[in-house]
């Protein structure tokens, strides 16, 4: 009984999270926490409490606790990198939702990644990137593929 009743109030918290009201997802995660404790809920509940509560280094720990329990699980790694986004940690963010999709391909990872438009290096380094040189050379090489 406890099983599916922690599900349905699983995927009920997935449903408002992806609606964009992370309160109500907050409850739904903490009401399924309380039936039964599972490492990925437990990392949604940690981007809920990080996103609605602002406490950013007590998710952070939860997130890491979940990867421990499930390191293979690509979820953790996912709510992890956003939390790190809330704290305006890029880098840090980039470097877990990567250590994520090492373990299992993630679309919502690849998402958050793509949103973040991570920049390559200029053509030639020891130019400015806002080099007419290196801007155009950049655009082509891109157009081409080639880069």
């Amino acid at each position: 009984m406890h099983d599916t009743e922690t599900e349905k109030l699983f995927t009920r918290g997935l449903e408002t999270l992806a609606e964009g009201n992370t309160l109500s997802a907050l409850s739904f995660f903490e009401k399924a926490l309380h039936t039964k404790y599972s490492p990925v809920i437990s990392s949604y509940h940690a981007f809920c409490i990080a996103k609605e509560r602002g406490q950013v280094s007590k998710a952070i720990s939860l997130c890491k606790e979940a990867i421990k329990k499930e390191p293979n699980n690509s979820l953790p790694y996912l709510n992890l990198g956003r939390i790190y986004l809330i704290d305006n940690n890029k880098a840090d963010a980039i470097k877990t939702f990567r250590e994520g999709l090492n373990y299992e391909s993630n679309q919502q990872i690849v998402d958050e990644l793509n949103k973040l438009e991570i920049r390559r290096p200029p053509i030639f380094p020891f130019l400015k990137r806002s080099n007419p040189i290196n801007k155009y050379l950049g655009i082509i090489l891109k157009i081409l593929r080639l880069r």
